[in-house]
């Protein structure tokens, strides 16, 4: 049996040609990044939005304001990626056209007290179920010679954050799939974002198991990165620094890694 109810479906938007919307399907979309990824796609009224989430009442919150379909399930349960791949499909007047994967979790403390079933979950979440929609998503996208998949990364990717030994390690597998991925899909038509975020103000750091407690960075709001994935869809940007100069310390890393050592140690 679904695990999904396929009877609503997404408001009739159109776009500024008069012909129906694109579908978009947008999974973490019940809270954080996810949840302001689908309100900056709905404010352009020319996306049919399908939403996935874990929390069920925050995603029908979503949906109702930004008139897409919620499909909430965990992405990590057996058959869920399938199961949700087919119900949005079936939800598509089309075919779906954009893959937002901006679902992640995390968890901190040295990797010697990470409890097992904590590096499964986070690595199934945050690789290995996006790798998965990917893969369902492409057949489709490839077909039609068009489609956008944006992978939300993380700068605890790029350079590897202490106490994330786990999450650093998916989130930098995430940015090479994206990489490998780019090269598969090359001249088809179909463009690889890969978007990599600073700290966000998000429930992420609450649900990890500790709050963020550097002074520096500062958190920013999940809108700023929504609204960078929308311009990289516009303009087709293959990846993305928020803020930009997140470039800097993986320059440092590549350029002058004596240098950058010692200042991971020092600083973290």
């Amino acid at each position: 049996m679904s695990l999904f109810h396929r009877e609503a479906r997404p408001s009739g938007r159109r776009d500024a040609s008069g012909q129906p919307a694109r579908t978009g399907l947008v999974t973490g979309a019940s809270s954080g990044i996810g949840a302001a990824v689908a309100a900056r796609l709905a404010d352009q009224g020319c996306w049919r939005l399908v939403l996935n989430g874990r929390d069920r009442t925050r995603l029908d919150r979503i949906a109702a304001r930004t008139g897409g379909v919620a499909l909430p399930a965990d992405l990590t349960a057996p058959g869920a990626p399938e199961a949700l791949v087919a119900a949005a499909s079936t939800l598509a007047e089309d075919r779906i056209g954009l893959l937002v994967a901006a679902a992640g979790v995390g968890w901190a403390g040295p990797l010697w007290t990470m409890p097992g079933e904590a590096v499964d979950r986070v690595l199934s979440v945050d690789l290995r179920a996006t790798v998965q929609l990917v893969r369902l998503l492409l057949p489709s996208m490839l077909a039609s010679g068009d489609g956008h998949i944006v992978l939300i990364g993380s700068v605890a990717g790029t350079l590897g954050v202490r106490n994330e030994a786990v999450y650093s390690a998916a989130k930098a597998a995430l940015g090479v799939f994206a990489d490998a991925l780019r090269q598969e899909v090359h001249g088809s038509g179909v463009r690889i974002t890969h978007v990599v975020p600073g700290v966000v103000d998000t429930p992420f750091f609450e649900r990890r198991g500790a709050p963020y407690a550097r002074s520096r960075p500062r958190p920013m709001p999940p809108d700023r990165v929504a609204d960078a994935v929308c311009r990289a869809v516009s303009l087709g940007r293959e990846q993305v620094y928020v803020p930009a100069w997140l470039r800097l310390p993986g320059l440092v890393r590549s350029t002058a890694p004596g240098l950058y050592q010692r200042l991971a140690f020092r600083f973290g």
